[in-house]
């Protein structure tokens, strides 16, 4: 996650708010494929700034996924849940595109993808 330069937000805040967005993200699947979007390295860029607003840059597996209209929204609701979150903006971007290489560790055992 990112920060503006020079934010005004105390470190320990941050480090919570980071774990428990990460842990919100965590709980957000593509229904097609058993592993969160977290590990499946969907999320590619979470910036808050000091105003505890917070903008995410996501994909999906596919630009023509089922789900592609709803999952946005899935995103946000689950971050705006984390404590201390003013504001969520979802961008849906598809550069670079996503490839099974973005996965965690932990996901590519979760779908035997060694």
């Amino acid at each position: 996650m990112e920060t503006s330069a020079g934010s005004t937000l105390p470190a320990d805040e941050v480090e919570r708010i980071t774990t428990d967005m990460i842990a919100a993200l965590k709980t957000v699947y593509d229904p097609e494929i058993p592993v969160d979007i977290y590990e499946l390295g969907l999320i590619y860029k979470v910036d808050l700034d000091d105003d505890r607003n917070v903008s995410i840059d996501m994909t999906l597996t596919a630009p023509g996924c089922p789900v592609a209209g709803e999952m946005p929204g899935w995103v946000e609701n689950a971050v705006r849940g984390v404590e201390g979150i003013q504001d969520v903006r979802v961008n849906m971007v598809f550069d670079p595109p996503w490839n099974a290489d973005m996965m965690s560790e932990e996901a590519q055992v979760a779908l035997n993808w060694w």
